[in-house]
């Protein structure tokens, strides 16, 4: 099986991982060469490290990376049995992609979105099969969640269906629910209010942003506190997703709060540009 993956930030990136650490062979499409090296060198890391972590041997780490073929032209998705796309959260450009990807792959078993916030019925409308749309919503980081959402538009056929969630649960052997296109998702639409609550919580001076996310990691046993998550999550795509939420659901809880749109603007968007609600320059 080959699946083409569009898109290698860390999403795009941690799905041709998954594929690649599961048998399947991947095509991954950047938007330029350099692009494509710094996919590569990022996919290495991540390779390695599981290899030093003992979750990977040296032999799958090398057939892993000799499954992976890396490109920025689309034209080398032809042939591919499926594709997932994992670029910017934007609807028009998503929608212009899922255009040329029924172009280049009219035989293809699914188009697939990673998308957290634009509506896969959107995505599907652009095409000329949009019963073979879907939304397949992976966790970062990817190699270590387990939970894939299945989302279906009110234009998805049950084969296509089938299909993703075969290729989701036998060959990657992730855990899968299925969500209705609706914003956010099943996750995401519990998730979002929250964090931007304690966003509200930190910005009004209420309680300092270390003490919130002690808070919620020795008090509530999670994982990771909520400030902490957004860092990870990127706020960026907070930011799109409460947006999108709040568009839809029209819910008070899911508007952005005035701080996360100033980090925003000031391109503090995370983990994935060193800083944001925390500093992560020297790690």
């Amino acid at each position: 099986m080959r699946i083409g993956v569009v898109g290698g930030g860390l999403m795009g990136s941690g799905i041709a991982e998954v594929c690649a650490r599961s048998g399947v062979d991947v095509t991954l499409v950047e938007v330029d060469d350099d692009r494509v090296e710094r996919t590569r060198a990022a996919i290495d890391k991540s390779l390695h490290r599981a290899v030093r972590s003992g979750k990977l041997s040296d032999d799958d780490c090398a057939a892993a990376t000799e499954r992976i073929a890396y490109s920025s032209s689309l034209d080398d998705l032809d042939g591919s049995d499926a594709a997932i796309e994992a670029i910017v959260e934007d609807e028009e450009a998503k929608r212009d992609l899922f255009s040329r990807l029924d172009a280049i792959l009219p035989d293809a078993d699914f188009l697939a979105s990673n998308t957290s916030s634009v509506p896969i019925m959107k995505l599907g409308a652009g095409t000329r099969r949009p019963e073979r749309v879907l939304g397949l919503h992976f966790f970062n980081p990817v190699p270590v969640l387990p939970l894939v959402e299945v989302v279906r538009s009110i234009m998805t056929d049950e084969e296509t269906l089938v299909r993703a969630h075969d290729f989701a649960e036998k060959t990657l052997g992730k855990t899968t629910i299925d969500s209705q296109d609706r914003a956010g998702f099943v996750v995401n639409a519990l998730l979002i209010p929250y964090v931007l609550s304690a966003i509200r919580m930190y910005e009004s001076g209420f309680a300092s942003k270390e003490d919130i996310d002690e808070g919620m990691v020795k008090g509530c046993a999670h994982p990771m506190g909520p400030l902490a998550l957004a860092d990870l999550i990127g706020l960026d795509t907070l930011l799109a997703v409460s947006e999108s939420l709040y568009e839809e659901f029209r819910d008070p809880s899911s508007v952005a709060p005035p701080l996360l749109n100033r980090r925003v603007e000031a391109g503090l968007l995370g983990r994935k540009s060193g800083r944001g609600f925390y500093d992560y320059s020297g790690r």
